[in-house]
Formats: structure tokens, C-alpha cells, sequence
């Protein structure tokens, strides 16, 4: 098991930008992916971003290259997102994918961001 804990999000205005970490504790040695998620509201959960940790390499969901990128340094996984719109309202989450595992199946407790119009 590893231990998410999501930080960075707030209140910004359109265009605006924010930088959201998710720290990792516990068995993050076997820790194969890290991912970010969000919600926004009386929406289902999408993905947004993932950095694969042993060849370090990134992936952005198309909807959001050149606004939002993903970065790594040691234990912690940032997301920056800049050029926010109101759209991008909504619940970040960071999740975890464990070798062995099917999936990411460690959840952070989210880190709600707003963009005001």
C-alpha cells in the first residue's frame, strides 16, 4: 500500500495557473505509475495525467497538452496546470498503480480546484 496526500489546490481565476503535488509514503518502492485524476461536478471521474515512474515518461489526455503537464521528483508527482478555464473546476485526485496490482487502486483525498469565469 502507499499513502497519497494531494496539496496546491485553491481558488483562481480563468487563465490563471496552479501547480497541485501528491507526496507518496509507504511502499512506494513497488509503485509502477502515478496518475492524475479529477472530477468535476455531477461528472464521472476522468483521466488526466500519468508519469510512469521507472522510465520517468509522461502522459497528458489530448484534451489537455500544452495547458497541463506532469513531473516527478523523488516521491512526489506534481500536475501543472496553467491557462485554467471553468471547465477545469472540479475534485483532483492522485491515484497509484502497485506492480501486482490491476489498476490504480491508491487514492489520494482529492484537492478541489476552482476556476472562476
Amino acid at each position: 500500500q502507499v499513502q497519497l496526500v494531494e496539496s496546491g489546490g485553491g481558488l483562481v481565476q480563468a487563465g490563471g495557473s496552479l501547480k497541485l503535488s501528491c507526496e507518496a509514503s509507504g511502499r512506494t518502492f513497488q509503485t509502477y505509475s502515478m496518475a492524475w485524476f479529477r472530477q468535476a461536478p455531477g461528472k464521472e471521474r476522468e483521466f488526466v495525467a500519468s508519469i510512469a515512474l521507472s522510465a520517468n515518461s509522461a502522459t497528458v489526455t489530448d484534451s489537455l497538452k500544452g495547458r497541463f503537464s506532469i513531473a516527478r521528483a523523488k516521491d512526489t508527482v506534481y500536475l501543472q496546470m496553467n491557462s485554467l478555464k471553468p471547465e477545469d473546476t472540479g475534485v483532483y485526485y492522485c491515484a497509484a498503480f502497485q506492480y501486482g496490482s490491476s489498476g490504480y487502486d491508491n487514492w489520494g483525498q482529492g484537492t478541489q480546484v476552482t476556476v472562476s469565469s
